[in-house]
């Protein structure tokens, strides 16, 4: 199974896709998403947003600025004020 992971800002959709797991840089702490985590809803810090394609991948990483993080029935949502 794979995680539906998307990465938006308030100009763009920067990235909309299926992957194994997504770290992202949580106000209270960094934390991890795979398939079937249950629904959370946190703020997140600036920094990197770490982006595993597969068990075994090494992660790409993605900076951002503020913003939220959801985790739904529909994988996990970061609406980021700012990313690159």
């Amino acid at each position: 199974m794979a995680l539906h992971f998307e990465l938006v800002t308030p100009e763009k959709l920067v990235l909309s896709e299926e992957v194994h797991m997504v770290v992202v840089p949580g106000s209270e702490g960094e934390f991890g998403v795979l398939e079937g985590h249950s629904p959370f809803m946190s703020t997140i810090k600036d920094g990197a947003i770490k982006v595993y394609a597969s068990a075994n991948a090494e992660p790409r990483s993605i900076l951002v600025e503020g913003g939220f993080a959801e985790v739904g029935p529909n994988g996990l949502t970061v609406l980021a004020e700012r990313a690159e």
